[in-house]
């Protein structure tokens, strides 16, 4: 009865966010606003990337001009009063969608407050920091000859409240708006920053320490603990994990749908995307480029995490009688806990509670932030490219190509998402990482110094705007947790679908993700964006601190590279997106069967594919916000049930690495 109970209570709840994205998803006939905006929780992020960190969200709100819509209507021969009560229900779907928005602006509020619980800013402050209190950024001014921030920023947002019928949301916005009236925010002395206050319309100017949230110390920590509880494993199992991909131990008869390189590529395909490409240059913007090294070494940590949780993934897998797998955290937690005890305490009614929390985060998470968010996400960058500027008023047109892409990759499970995912991943890494090359090779003269800035400001941040030493840490450590989703436990759910009859070769095939998405791909952006210096000029400046990240490292690769590298870029864009879709899909529709059992798989993948269109015209801000922040969540009861399972990691580990030693193990 209880299972009854819990499954359609789920349910209920998918059934209630997919209502509110609906009524809240604008009609593609009525153009968006061109104003490009920024989800208001920077730090948000996840996995694949951490959508928060791209250049802009789709948080554009439709608006109604009435007097227009009613002389179009008017001269098109129809009545008048056909055309009031068009705009009178517009109106009324409008209010609708502000008050659904509301509510999820107050869960949003408790859910990410507990996640972002600040454990303390540095009172360090950088070097040369000015000694003064949060103020309007036109009384830090005031000795300014000119009227640029008493008199011009107030009209920008006072224009912009009378388009779209309210005050910015976020500093991007109000940024955003003022540089497409013409101007630019003066640049602020080190230990500094601008912010923006949503109630009063102000932006305002104020001390910048390090804050430290709640999950970033849960994942870094994770991190730390696993590394040293497997014997630095992340660093020696290294080059058996290369042989593992190439198939040295491969036998065809193990159970499983999807080879050991598959596996990878389906569950890398999640992790890089969109930002490594935004993400990683606001983190270079905000903290510098010592920034970079911190994001090297959580990188080299998350191999461990994703070790750990992978094996879990593989050693509590079901297969069934037609061979399809269901394992991850879903399966582990409960599965492994049961029957255990910790310090007498019975462990079996926390895995149960543990593993259903974690597969309702995931399948909320896969709807919005690995599929609709990663659909605006791109839109917002490619509607930019010379050629598709149609996509700034039909959108809608983007949402439909991706939906059907998409579509047809995930109707076939895991195994055709391994086969397009293992083609893709290596093809889109390969030729990014290319490009980034070809700028630090066209600009070698710079590249000590970059080098050079990466490692002395990790330790020694003199002209920092982020607080000193923890500033700069704290923002590296954040990047790099949220772009690998090492700890969320995403992953586990591709890795347990791999062929093989040895658990822990998979952890260890798994531990490459984060060497991949951020040692790698991470690094290769931070450098690109070091060698050309574009993060210090003000207007790069002026792009991080609106949290424009894709428009930085566009900034950069037109600057470093040929004019013609701007595609190359929009290209990564549309794949890094499509390629998370297809992961999370899977990752979802899992975790929706081990709720609601195998025969809703295809009602699963219908709804995926209706939330990919959506991501297109979604205008609500704050359900988006919501469904980003459950991939962070995620992480919570994930690394609790790691945690308590470490030793039996740690089991299998030292049995499989003492034959591993002595040739025991099966090649090919």
């Amino acid at each position: 009865m209880k299972y009854w109970i819990l499954r359609w209570s789920s349910l209920a709840l998918v059934v209630g966010v997919i209502s509110g994205e609906m009524l809240c998803a604008q009609e593609p006939s009525v153009p968006a606003p061109e104003n490009p905006s920024v989800a208001p929780a920077a730090d948000v992020a996840p996995a694949q990337d951490a959508p928060a960190d791209t250049s802009a969200s789709a948080t554009d709100t439709t608006t109604v001009t009435t007097t227009e819509n009613a002389t179009d209507t008017t001269a098109a021969g129809e009545p008048a009063s056909s055309s009031t009560s068009a705009n009178t229900k517009k109106s009324q779907l409008d209010e609708s969608i502000g008050k659904i928005d509301a509510i999820f602006a107050k869960v949003n509020a408790v859910f990410g407050g507990a996640l972002f619980y600040d454990f303390g800013t540095s009172q360090m402050p950088a070097f040369g920091a000015a000694d003064i209190a949060s103020q309007p950024a036109a009384e830090f001014f005031a000795d300014r000859p000119d009227d640029l921030l008493t008199t011009s920023l107030p009209a920008v947002i006072e224009k912009f409240k009378a388009e779209n019928n309210r005050l910015p949301s976020s500093l991007g916005e109000a940024v955003a708006a003022f540089r497409k009236a013409g101007f630019r925010l003066p640049q602020l002395p080190p230990g500094v920053a601008y912010d923006y206050d949503a109630e009063q319309g102000v932006v305002i100017v104020k001390p910048q320490g390090a804050s430290i949230p709640f999950v970033v110390i849960w994942l870094f920590l994770g991190g730390v603990f696993l590394t040293l509880r497997m014997g630095f494993i992340n660093i020696r199992g290294f080059f058996h994990a290369i042989a593992l991909i190439r198939g040295v131990y491969d036998d065809p008869k193990e159970r499983g749908e999807v080879s050991h390189f598959q596996a990878l590529s389906s569950a890398l395909s999640a992790t890089v995307g969109l930002g490594n490409i935004g993400g990683v240059a606001v983190a270079v913007g905000t903290g510098g480029p010592g920034a970079t090294f911190w994001m090297i070494v959580v990188g080299l940590l998350g191999m461990s995490t994703k070790f750990a949780e992978c094996t879990l993934g593989q050693i509590y897998r079901h297969v069934g009688p037609d061979g399809t797998v269901l394992g991850g955290p879903m399966r582990y937690l409960r599965e492994g806990l049961k029957g255990r005890n910790f310090f007498g305490i019975p462990l079996s009614g926390l895995g149960e509670v543990l593993a259903f929390v974690f597969a309702l985060l995931c399948i909320g998470a896969s709807f919005g932030g690995g599929n609709s968010y990663q659909v605006s996400q791109s839109l917002t960058a490619l509607k930019q490219a010379p050629g598709l500027e149609f996509l700034q008023t039909d959108p809608w047109i983007y949402g439909l190509v991706m939906a059907v892409c998409v579509g047809l990759v995930i109707i076939g499970g895991i195994k055709s998402i391994g086969k397009v995912a293992s083609k893709i991943v290596p093809l889109m890494c390969i030729c990014y990482v290319l490009a980034c090359l070809w700028i630090i090779v066209a600009n070698n003269a710079q590249v000590p110094a970059a080098l050079s800035a990466i490692w002395n400001e990790a330790f020694h941040p003199q002209a920092m705007f982020a607080g000193g030493f923890w500033g700069v840490m704290v923002i590296g450590v954040r990047r790099a947790v949220f772009s690998n989703e090492a700890g969320a436990g995403s992953a586990a759910i591709a890795h347990s679908a791999a062929k093989t009859d040895e658990p822990v070769s998979e952890g260890i095939v798994a531990l490459l993700e984060p060497f991949v998405d951020t040692v790698v791909v991470c690094t290769m952006t931070a450098v690109a964006i070091g060698v050309t210096g574009v993060y210090a000029t003000p207007a790069g400046q002026e792009l991080a601190a609106a949290n424009q990240g894709a428009a930085l490292t566009l900034m950069a690769f037109t600057t470093g590279g040929p004019a013609w590298f701007a595609y190359v870029l929009y290209a990564s864009v549309f794949l890094f997106a499509y390629s998370t879709c297809i992961s999370w899909s899977y990752y979802g529709e899992r975790c929706f069967v081990q709720l609601l059992g195998e025969r809703s798989s295809l009602i699963y993948k219908l709804l995926f594919v209706v939330f990919t269109f959506l991501g297109s015209v979604v205008t609500a801000t704050n359900i988006l916000d919501f469904s980003d922040l459950m991939i962070l969540a995620m992480a919570v009861p994930n690394l609790l049930g790691v945690f308590l399972l470490s030793g039996v990691i740690r089991e299998e580990l030292t049995d499989y690495w003492r034959r591993y030693k002595t040739g025991q193990l099966t090649r090919k």
